[in-house]
């Protein structure tokens, strides 16, 4: 395969990260991209230039030049573009959170392991960080103990000013809302460093943001959540012992824009920041100690948010496998990882609506 040929579905998210990292990089063709706004597929598509470019998504999917498609739309449209993809013979990045539902999630991934020479991955990126990789080995060696409780904590911004416009974001029908968007990041950073799985879950979803204007003015209600906390148990496993976890998302706290995630074990500590930045702390010190890590490399106009440097940093990984005609990344999640941590989004859905702490 001597150029890979990349076909994009979706103009917001994508824009921004996915299709500036595939342009700069010679191993790709940007082929086709599809956006349901004629307008903004024109917009991005020229200015990246894309050699097609259409309002019909199907043509991007079954468009003879395309090997590698990249979707990052509305979660209520993933199961039937997701499908499609895999029929049409083509490798997949897809976006997050993979399904509305776990039944949903569950026929992905069956469609995905009918396809076994098709690469299909979750677009979980901050796995490729280096400092999320190096904390990783270091639970593996046991140098911090086994596991007793890890805190993930992200808070932005930006949903905080009544001014950000009603879009599916704000529609849970769509799939919108800071459970999905972010929680399933931090559900599979957690499943991915413990390896164990989740046994029961305690959610509280909150909308402090209750109606937004849309692109015509029109004063619109917000039924999706802009935060959620959630309170985890795992079953033991070989790095986890009675282990316990906390997940807090916000989009609407001031001022800075964070995204950490704690790990306490029985002889330690480690700390990854949103870039990568790896810290360890001991029981005999007060302070956090830097671990040397190499933190990538941005994506120029690009928010410094650690998921630009991670997809930058994950698609020598995909060159790779399409080249050699493998159908799996080491460290990409899997379409079976996506069951997963769907299982857990809809228990944390199911939590919030009863008040009660749901088993998995």
């Amino acid at each position: 395969m001597k150029e890979i040929g990349v076909g994009v579905i979706g103009t917001g998210f994508a824009r921004r990260v996915q299709i500036p990292a595939f342009a700069e990089r010679d191993e790709f063709k940007l082929v086709s991209l599809a956006s349901a706004s004629i307008g903004n597929a024109k917009s991005v598509g020229e200015s990246f230039g894309f050699a097609h470019i259409t309002d019909d998504w199907r043509e991007t999917v079954n468009h003879p030049d395309v090997d590698l498609l990249c979707i990052t739309t509305p979660p209520t449209t993933h199961r039937e573009m997701y499908l499609a993809a895999l029929s049409a013979g083509k490798h997949l990045i897809a976006e997050k959170p993979m399904a509305m539902s776990l039944a949903e999630a569950e026929e992905m991934a069956d469609a995905a392991r009918s396809h076994p020479n098709l690469l299909a991955i979750i677009d979980h990126e901050l796995r490729f960080q280096d400092g999320r990789i190096k904390a990783r080995d270091m639970i593996r060696r046991g140098e911090i103990g086994k596991i007793r409780h890890v805190r993930c904590t992200f808070k932005a911004p930006h949903r905080g000013d009544p001014d950000v416009a009603w879009a599916w974001w704000s529609d849970a029908e769509q799939g919108g809302g800071a459970l999905g968007a972010i929680g399933s990041h931090s559900i599979d950073t957690l499943h991915w460093l413990l390896e164990t799985d989740v046994s029961s879950v305690f959610c509280q979803l909150q909308t402090h943001i209750k109606s937004r204007r849309d692109g015509e003015g029109i004063e619109r209600e917000v039924t999706s959540d802009d935060e959620a906390n959630l309170i985890l148990r795992f079953r033991d496993g070989e790095l986890v012992d009675d282990a316990s976890a906390t997940i807090s998302v916000s989009m609407t706290e001031y001022p800075e824009y964070m995204n950490r995630t704690e790990i306490f074990g029985e002889r330690g500590a480690l700390r990854i920041d949103a870039l990568g930045e790896l810290w360890v702390g001991r029981p005999d010190s007060s302070e956090w100690k830097p671990i040397d890590v190499d933190l990538g490399r941005a994506l120029p106009g690009v928010p410094e948010t650690g998921f630009s440097r991670a997809f930058v940093t994950m698609l020598p990984s995909v060159i790779d496998a399409l080249r050699k005609g493998e159908a799996n990344i080491e460290l990409a999640a899997t379409f079976d990882d996506g069951v997963r941590i769907q299982r857990v989004l809809d228990a944390a859905r199911e939590s919030n609506k009863t008040g009660a702490r749901v088993s998995i």
